[in-house]
């Protein structure tokens, strides 16, 4: 029986949050990742937000139905980037990222769960602007629901 791991992402930095938890996707474990929203990406918001502001106009000609997708919610968007860093293609990376499930917020069936930090991704000592994904993904067109969870506030 694989070993089932709760990742609390409030204040981590998106790149190396995402390569932690593809390793121990990859090693066999079940992770749920909460406050997905309270991650942050480095840079320059405004460069960020132009960067995938632009992402969004790519589409097939042909038939946009078709793809590719480019998600805005918070939780979808980090599964994304997460998928990016697994062989997904292949089976093992496949059931990899089926073992994977991602949170805004914490959800009541974690709120006394064991919730562990990833000290390598840590963002308390960047120097540089940041920017957290929930800002983000309300730029991009995301409508949250303050009734979904009161305690989240948005820097706009």
């Amino acid at each position: 029986m694989s070993n089932k791991v709760v990742i609390d992402a409030e204040g981590a930095i998106l790149g190396r949050l995402s390569t932690n938890i593809a390793k121990r996707l990859l090693q066999g474990e079940i992770v749920d990742v909460v406050n997905v929203e309270k991650i942050v990406i480095s840079g320059k918001p405004q460069s960020i937000i132009a960067r995938y502001k632009e992402r969004l106009g790519i589409r097939s000609k042909y038939n946009p139905l078709r793809g590719p997708f480019h998600y805005r919610q918070p939780d979808r968007f980090v599964r994304r980037t997460i998928r990016g860093m697994l062989p997904f293609k292949k089976p093992k990376g496949k059931e990899a990222f089926h073992r994977l499930k991602c949170h805004i917020s914490v959800p009541e069936e974690f709120a006394k769960a064991t919730k562990i930090k990833v000290p390598e991704a840590d963002s308390s000592k960047l120097t540089v602007k940041r920017l957290s994904v929930g800002d983000l993904c309300k730029q991009l067109g995301w409508n949250y629901d303050e009734r979904l969870d009161p305690t989240y506030k948005a820097d706009n």
